[in-house]
């Protein structure tokens, strides 16, 4: 049973940062490009940003773009979102995402549960 287990979240203030992570026991995220998908309350789920496998190119929604960090350490097994400059929008609940078809493929193979990003002041 694959897991992808996220952390990081929590309460920050507008403009603020926080560092997500995501990462897997008894499987290696090397072998799948990683994304980060978030809902807001009321809102439907969208992706945020997402890296390849093979390049590690990188995608990132309109909303992020400049202000979020995706980034990937194979030897630690885990895959980073840097998140600065935040906004009371970027708040909602983040999940971790897998797809061995890659980041523009045909979606993801497996899901975190999620974990929580507040923005408030």
């Amino acid at each position: 049973q694959v897991q992808l287990v996220e952390s990081g979240g929590g309460l920050v203030q507008p403009g603020g940062s926080l560092r997500l992570s995501c990462t897997a026991s008894d499987f290696t995220l090397g072998y799948y490009a990683i994304g980060w998908f978030r809902q807001a309350p009321g809102k439907e789920r969208e992706g945020v940003s997402c890296i390849s496998s093979s390049d590690q190119s990188t995608y990132y929604a309109d909303s992020v773009k400049g202000r979020f960090t995706i980034s990937r350490d194979n030897a630690k097994n885990t895959v980073y979102l840097q998140m600065d400059s935040l906004k009371p929008e970027d708040t909602a609940v983040y999940y971790c995402i897998a797809a061995s078809s890659g980041c523009s493929g045909y979606g993801p193979d497996y899901w975190g549960k999620g974990t929580l990003v507040t923005v408030s002041s």
